[in-house]
């Protein structure tokens, strides 16, 4: 994208446009999606993720190919998390960043507990469009009781920057530890919603806790064989998120294009916009924006 193209106005997702003639026609909704993966299998070096052998996955999966896949659809920028644990491949996001304004920042693959991190913290973190990073939730459970890994951790609030994770419902307990030692860490929960967990108190009480926010990048579900795209099989899931976490703490993410195992993009987009429409003008525009703005502190790159 040429700094000509990236400053041309983008087309803007509405109610009325995106589900096809709605009553109520709302302001324009512009998008930023919190969660994408871009790698390139062709390059000398080869990529550690995906394998090989996934037909749908092992190609080169760049910013134009995801422009041209959105553009239409209103979004305007999205937020990379590295899934490579190469640690140059951080910089190799970096790179791409900067001639593809679509990237608005990269969740950086880092580990904290280790000798290195806060050499590697420093300097990545001098790139602004380095957000944060992500753990697992295995990382985590062994992490939280060290105390190496919780100077870490409040080296990357220290900075500003925030920390994803990913993991099944197990991980929201060791969550609530962590927030009970770092209350001004910024935590986004990746791939919500999950399968629920058997008692729902620990993901009740992250909901009280205002700098936790829920990525909702995992609403489709093979079920008997098929991926159903009604929102009638999510809404209960998604219902029981936004009891949780209400109109703040909730941001959108694809998850592409691992997302395409599942669906094609506009057909996950649709099922999260259909569910948000419903709850009015101000949680869209937070759902699909603001709120990730506040988790992230991405800035626009106009």
């Amino acid at each position: 994208m040429t700094p000509t193209q990236a400053r041309m106005p983008v087309p803007r997702l509405t109610r009325r446009v995106f589900l096809g003639g709605l009553a109520l026609a709302p302001a324009p909704i512009r998008i930023i999606d919190t969660h994408t993966h871009f790698y390139d299998p062709t390059r000398p070096q080869g990529v550690p993720w995906p394998p090989k052998n996934d037909a749908v996955l092992y190609q080169p999966t760049l910013p134009e190919r995801y422009r041209k896949l959105t553009q239409a659809l209103g979004v305007t920028g999205t937020v990379v998390v590295e899934a490579s644990p190469w640690l140059e491949d951080n910089q190799w996001v970096l790179d791409l960043a900067r001639d593809n304004p679509i990237i608005i920042g990269l969740v950086g693959n880092l580990r904290p507990g280790t000798p290195e991190f806060k050499q590697h913290l420093a300097r990545f973190s001098k790139n602004r469009l380095f957000l944060g990073i992500r753990v697992n939730g295995g990382m985590l459970a062994m992490g939280v009781a060290q105390q190496e890994f919780i100077e870490d951790l409040k080296r990357l609030a220290g900075a500003g920057l925030e920390l994803d994770v990913v993991g099944g419902p197990s991980m929201f307990s060791d969550l609530v530890r962590l927030t009970d030692r770092l209350s001004n860490l910024r935590i986004v929960i990746d791939h919500l919603p999950s399968n629920p967990p058997k008692d729902g108190s620990a993901l009740r009480e992250l909901g009280g806790r205002p700098s936790v926010y829920a990525k909702v990048s995992g609403v489709l579900r093979r079920i008997d064989g098929r991926v159903p795209t009604e929102l009638s099989y999510y809404r209960q899931a998604l219902d029981e998120l936004w009891d949780v976490f209400g109109p703040d703490r909730l941001l959108y993410g694809s998850n592409w294009p691992v997302s395409d195992k599942l669906a094609p993009y506009h057909a996950v987009l649709e099922i999260v916009m259909q569910y948000f429409s419903s709850k009015g003008e101000s949680a869209m525009e937070k759902y699909f924006r603001k709120n990730s703005a506040a988790a992230y502190r991405w800035g626009d790159r106009g």
